[in-house]
């Protein structure tokens, strides 16, 4: 059994990623810390989590952790990280892993020097829809891709939420655009050249509100917008010359709708609904992990992979300061 100690009372950690390590194979939470030790006692009551502690650096010296979930402010990500794989600790950490693609070398690094496994949470990557569009895409499906279309956006104004805290490593494309880039690049394959974009930042936090992007992909084109002030909305589309495809709820699974993938075919006239029905992405992405700390064959998402994506998000933010195209 993987042994996880999770390093704060994160809400993503209560609802989503304590549930399903604890459901998943090979997996069980021993341990959390919180700087609030009350408030670490009842999320350790609620979970039935043997070992409470008042500082993440003691969790981190704890010989009943094999592995740390880090759900801390993004500000915080690459700090902890480095800290936890230095204590011989394996680490998933919530995307973003940072917010400037050079500073995931010292991740990198810390993976290396110590010999762990250490991966960025981007649990879409486990969720079997994902490799459906990928299959079919490569299949030819669609024919040739001709463009990638997807909108994730919701409507938080809440001035003490960390999304709207620039110092904390809020705003929208940090939090929200990281799912467009990482799907498209993860069912095509295929790296951005150059991108355009319009970003919005909301006077009173500083924080990017809404960005609408354009980018090239050599084969196709991604165009995509997300915004942390509209209303809520998710969708992603991959439109080729013999057909398209529609993937129902893209990133958050179940929530915005059922997981479903839908295959529109030009030639016949027809469409097929694949449907993917509870499945449990965080459950998926902990066994994927924990495999991999086994030396097991798993796909898990590499640190190089992260360094990719955020390069991306590095160019959008550049490409907003100015008209013209911004190379990746």
């Amino acid at each position: 059994m993987l042994r996880w100690g999770i390093l704060s009372t994160a809400k993503i950690g209560r609802e989503q990623v304590i549930p399903q390590i604890i459901d998943a194979e090979d997996n069980v939470v021993t341990a959390i810390a919180s700087r609030d030790p009350a408030r670490g006692q009842v999320v350790a009551d609620r979970f039935g989590i043997p070992h409470v502690f008042g500082s993440y650096d003691e969790l981190l010296a704890s010989d009943d952790v094999d592995a740390v979930y880090i759900p801390l402010p993004t500000s915080q990500h690459v700090e902890w990280a480095v800290k936890a794989a230095d204590a011989g600790k394996h680490v998933l950490v919530e995307k973003p892993l940072a917010l400037n693609a050079d500073d995931i070398k010292p991740v990198i690094e810390a993976r290396d020097r110590n010999k762990v496994v250490v991966s960025e949470a981007f649990m879409v990557t486990y969720h079997p829809q994902w490799q459906k569009v990928h299959d079919l895409i490569a299949g030819g499906a669609i024919g040739r891709l001709r463009h990638v279309q997807g909108a994730f956006t919701y409507h938080n104004v809440d001035p003490d939420n960390m999304r709207n805290r620039p110092e904390l490593g809020g705003g929208g494309l940090p939090d929200i655009g990281v799912y467009p880039t990482v799907t498209t690049r993860f069912v095509t394959k295929t790296e951005p050249q150059r991108v355009q974009a319009v970003v919005e930042r909301d006077p009173k936090f500083g924080t990017d509100i809404y960005a609408s992007v354009k980018a090239d992909c050599g084969d196709f084109e991604l165009s995509f917008y997300v915004s942390t002030q509209m209303a809520a909305r998710q969708t992603m589309a991959f439109h080729g010359d013999k057909g398209f495809i529609e993937v129902d709820t893209p990133f958050n699974s179940r929530i915005y709708g059922d997981d479903r993938v839908i295959l529109h075919d030009l030639a016949h006239g027809s469409s097929t609904t694949f449907r993917f029905g509870d499945t449990r992405q965080y459950r998926l992405q902990a066994e994927a992990f924990a495999k991999a700390v086994k030396g097991e064959e798993a796909h898990l998402f590499a640190l190089e992979e992260s360094v990719k994506n955020q390069r991306f998000i590095d160019a959008i933010f550049r490409a907003g300061e100015h008209e013209g195209w911004e190379t990746v």
